[in-house]
């Protein structure tokens, strides 16, 4: 058991200089820069959302939802340009003839969960709508809501396309969850050609017995991202612009 423990902390400490010793590309805020939030919904964020036994305890510890909410105010007051990537489920979602490990769990407990495409008939306070802190965002017309994407990427939705469109090629990175649809939304991005950073406490993850989601994120962001931001630290450059 003594090897054990000696092995996983020297693993540990490894894997903390590795990380280290890795180059900053730093990434510096400009009009070509734009801000996207993935899954700013009730479901991840809200103590009544499906998921908040497994989430809650990551988000509070990040302020999650107040330090997304410092993006949105001022990405409101600079009129800087968000994208919010949503994931909505809807019927026909649900009868897919193969699905991995956390699509059965989701579609299992209606995570996400609309009534169709086509209306929002129960979608008011669902677990699939907006946080009610953010909705005042929402609503300006420096928001541009995407279609929804369905797994964890942005693959299936049309994100990179409004980018592009738009004139953006740098994006400040948010939302949730980090390990899954954050993470797979960074990956995709920097795939795509364009200049990733990320805000760390601007996101959270499931910690369950022997998983931290976000520690393995945090890995990732690290060794991927352009760089990886505080919110503190990212209003700050914000503020320089």
């Amino acid at each position: 058991m003594k090897n054990l423990v000696l092995t996983l902390v020297l693993v540990v400490s490894s894997v903390t200089n590795m990380l280290a010793q890795l180059p900053d590309p730093g990434f510096t805020v400009d009009e070509n820069t734009a801000i996207v939030i993935t899954d700013p919904q009730n479901d991840f964020l809200s103590p009544n959302g499906v998921t908040w036994g497994v989430v809650g305890e990551s988000v509070t510890a990040n302020n999650t939802v107040d330090n997304i909410e410092a993006l949105f105010k001022i990405a409101k007051e600079k009129n800087i340009t968000v994208f919010i990537s949503p994931h909505y489920y809807y019927k026909h979602d649900h009868t897919w003839e193969f699905e991995g490990s956390l699509e059965v769990l989701m579609h299992k407990i209606t995570m996400f969960d609309r009534k169709g495409a086509l209306t929002v008939e129960e979608f008011e306070g669902s677990g699939a709508d907006w946080l009610d802190n953010y909705k005042k965002y929402i609503d300006g017309e420096n928001v541009i809501v995407t279609s929804p994407h369905k797994l964890y990427g942005p693959e299936s939705n049309d994100l990179a396309l409004q980018l592009r469109k738009h004139g953006y090629s740098k994006i400040i990175l948010a939302g949730m969850s980090a390990n899954l649809c954050t993470e797979s939304h960074m990956r995709e991005l920097v795939e795509n050609g364009f200049e990733v950073s990320v805000v760390k406490d601007a996101t959270a993850a499931a910690i369950l017995p022997g998983i931290n989601g976000y520690e393995a994120a945090l890995v990732n962001f690290r060794m991927i991202a352009s760089h990886v931001f505080t919110t503190e630290e990212v209003l700050a450059e914000i503020n320089k612009k």
